[in-house]
Formats: C-alpha cells, structure tokens, sequence
C-alpha cells in the first residue's frame, strides 16, 4: 500500500464539500484569539496598548511558525505576552489536525474504519486498533523532547551565565519548544548570536530543529525498525519516504553549510577561530530548513549567501512537519519527473518504485504555486517599502529574502521586517498565513478530486517551447 503523508489522512475524508479548508478556518481562529490577548496591556512590557497590527503580525507569524517579528520579543512583550506567544507557537508547530485528531480519539469518540486505516498507515503503523496509541507516542514525544532539550538549555544558562533557576527555565522552555516546533521566536534581539560559541546551547537548539523539520512520519518509521535484528523481515526497514527525506535533509544540509562558509568565510565569519567558523556554518545550513535562528548577522552577509540560504528556505522541510516551503519530497519529486522526461520515460521512478502521476500533479502545482505567490508579494513590497531602497540602507534582494522568508514560514530576516510600513506588514501577514497553508490546501483539493476521462476528445496541436 501506498504510504502517504499525515495530511494525505484529511485528504481522504469525504465529509464535507469543505474539509480542506479545516486547517485553514483553524489557523484563522488561532489567530484571531491570539492577536486579542496580544492587544492588551498585559502582554506588553510597558502595560500600555500595543499597536492592533503588531498584535495581529506577531500572533500570525507564532501560529505559522515563521519567526518574523516587528519588535523585539524579549523586550517588548510581557511574561503573558511571550506565554500566549509560545503557546500559539506550540499549536502551530504540531498542528490543528494531530491535536485535533488526538483529543478526538482521547475523548473516547470513534473514526470511520477508513479513516483510521488511512491515518495508521500515513503514520507507517501496523495496525488499526493502536491509533490512540499511535497520537498518544505523537503528543508525549513532542512535550518529551521540547522538556528534555528545555532542562538542557536552562542548566548550561544557570551554571555557565549566571541565570536565575526561573529565568532560565522560562528561556529554556521558550527556546526548545520555538526550535521544535521550527519557529524562530527568541528572547534575544540578536537571536542566538551570543551563543554561538556555546557548546550545549547551540548543538541542542540544532538537534530539536532536525528533529522537528524530519516530520512525524519519519520519526515513527524510524521508532518502528529494530536495529538489533539481524532477520531483515523482523528487522522493519524504511520507508521510501523516510529514505527520501534522510537522504535530501542530510544533502541540503551539507551543501548549505558547505556553500555559507566558503562564502562568509572572508566576510562575517572572518574574525571568528576556525572552530566557531565551521559550528556557524553547519548551524545557518540547518536554520533556513524554516528554523529561523541565527547565529550571525544575515544583513550583513554577501549576496550570494543571500541567494543559496533564500534556496533552501523556499525548499524547507518534509511533509507532515513543523516546517514549511515547498517541501523535501517536492522537491526529490519534480527532479525525478525531469530525469524521467530526459530518458524518455512516461512515468516517474524512484528506487524503483513508481510514483503517482497524482503525486507529480501536486508537486507541479505547489512548485509553481510558490514561485508564483513569492513574485507576486515581492514586486508588492518593492511598490510598499521603496522608502527602504535608499543608499546605505537596504537592496531588493533584502527584499525578496524577507518574501522568501515569510512564504516558507522561516523567520530569517535581512533587517528589512521591523522597518516595514503598515502595507508592507499586511503583505507579509498575508504572505505567512498563505505560504503556510496555501500549498497545503491546494494539495488537498487536487487529491480528493478522482481524475475522469473526457467525454469530449479534441484535436491535438503542436506548441513550440523550450
């Protein structure tokens, strides 16, 4: 059988003319709930009303998971504040439809036979009456992780900087759960930056982001196989999925690193020891997977660091995800249809195995859906934030990266975002809450669509292209 992504498991309950706008109306909702705690005085520092569009442009970027921030989350929010926004953060990270579909099955309600089968074998589990299991493992491995990492980062600030026991807990807490959950939100106006020689701080912020952007899936899959065996039958083996993801993260990963130090090296690396030169490296060919930290100043990095690290944030994760872009097997998927085209092949071949022409039709539409939605909200911001195109202050590639930045749902910003007009900022709300679930609904509307042949055949015509 198949094995499909987690959302694929929304894809196939026909109960509604409407199901795939589900995430959507829920994101909306968390957001509109988010923004008004946010716009009150008890989320600000300073106890006065903040402004409505901050509220709503920070409740926005935490439900998506981007990061992107128009004031400094340490300093202009309070301890209310940055609990409604990690707390946003955490909804967004392991999505409405887990929690939905795990307090569905707590509450002692009952799936459809088909949807459970559908869901186990999203999830690459054997069978149909472990579900509750199944969303119970998702849930505490999450919290676990985002706890374990949490208590690692609160003991190194208390024994190495001298935290108190509940600042550092607090910081712990909020980092480890924004960097599972792949968001970017930090305490610090300059991210991570004052941590990148760290040796536990910056390895476990690095660890929770692989983890959380390799997707559920994967990590089932992985829980399942027992390495000890020798029986390969017994044993469990991967799927072609898991394989397509380990397999892409590892190349994108290395060729990001690889690209930013042999690029930076001359420039914001330069005066650092060739140590803390290589763990910035391998640190910012992770964060554009749509972690959005930052371990060195990106608007001071050469253009060309611009463009690779703008490639990997449109790619991003993998499905089923705290991360976003387009995604790793969209990508592995629309190079295998052009090296299928290339040797004159009809149908798309992966390890030998034969991919959906269903799955290529997605693919398509999420690719050029993307390319399409970046353009547009691109040349709009370069109309709204001309202001900023002036001598000694920012270029249109700072531009399109906070562009890129947004749709991917990333949070790495080139300095552009906090200086951005009330325009500018309804364009990147609107670019983080689309680029988040846009590709996501279309995928869904297309699958629950069965493709039925004409009853009409039209004479065919030749086009030149290429």
């Amino acid at each position: 059988m198949k094995k499909i992504s987690f959302e694929d498991f929304w894809k196939n309950r026909q109960k509604g003319p409407a199901s795939e706008w589900f995430a959507a109306k829920a994101f909306a909702a968390a957001i509109g709930i988010g923004a008004l705690l946010l716009c009150t005085p008890l989320a600000t520092q300073s106890g006065k009303w903040p402004d409505p569009l901050t509220a709503i442009f920070t409740a926005t970027s935490a439900t998506c998971v981007t990061g992107l921030v128009v004031v400094d989350t340490g300093t202009f929010f309070s301890e209310f504040g940055q609990t409604v926004i990690i707390l946003l953060i955490q909804l967004g990270g392991i999505g409405f439809m887990t929690l939905g579909t795990f307090f569905l099955v707590l509450s002692g309600r009952r799936l459809a036979v088909s949807d459970e089968s559908v869901l186990m074998d999203a999830m690459g589990t054997g069978g149909v009456n472990s579900l509750k299991g199944v969303l119970k493992t998702t849930i505490l491995f999450t919290l676990s992780l985002e706890t374990i990492g949490a208590l690692l980062i609160a003991h190194r600030l208390m024994s190495a900087y001298s935290f108190g026991t509940y600042r550092a807990l607090c910081d712990g807490f909020f980092h480890a759960i924004s960097a599972f959950c792949n968001a970017g939100f930090a305490l610090h106006e300059t991210s991570l930056t004052a941590y990148r020689a760290d040796p536990v701080i910056v390895p476990v912020i690095l660890t929770l982001i692989v983890l959380g952007g390799l997707g559920f899936v994967v990590v089932f899959n992985l829980g399942q196989i027992q390495w000890w065996r020798r029986d390969r039958l017994k044993k469990g083996r991967l799927t072609l999925h898991s394989r397509i993801v380990l397999a892409t993260s590892a190349v994108l990963t290395l060729a990001g690193a690889v690209s930013f130090y042999v690029m930076e090296r001359n420039n914001v690396l330069y005066a650092l020891p060739l140590g803390e030169q290589i763990s910035c490296s391998i640190f910012q060919g992770v964060t554009p997977r749509t972690a959005g930290f930052n371990v060195v100043d990106m608007s001071s990095v050469l253009p060309a660091t611009l463009f690779s690290t703008m490639v990997l944030m449109f790619i991003g994760g993998s499905p089923a995800s705290t991360a976003g872009g387009i995604k790793t097997t969209t990508l592995v998927v629309l190079m295998y249809s052009v090296i299928a085209i290339v040797r004159g092949r009809d149908e798309t071949e992966i390890r030998h195995r034969i991919v959906p022409g269903k799955i290529v039709r997605e693919s398509l539409s999420i690719f050029f859906l993307a390319i399409f939605l970046v353009s547009v909200f691109s040349c709009i911001l370069l109309v709204t934030e001309r202001h900023l195109l002036q001598p000694g202050m920012h270029n249109p590639e700072h531009i399109l990266f906070e562009a890129v930045s947004a749709f991917a749902t990333v949070g790495l910003s080139a300095g552009v975002t906090p200086h951005l007009s009330a325009a500018g900022r309804i364009a990147i709300i609107m670019l983080m809450f689309i680029g988040r679930l846009g590709p996501l609904t279309l995928a869904l509307t297309i699958g629950r669509r069965e493709v039925r042949p004409s009853t009409a055949r039209y004479p065919e015509e030749e086009i030149v292209v290429g």
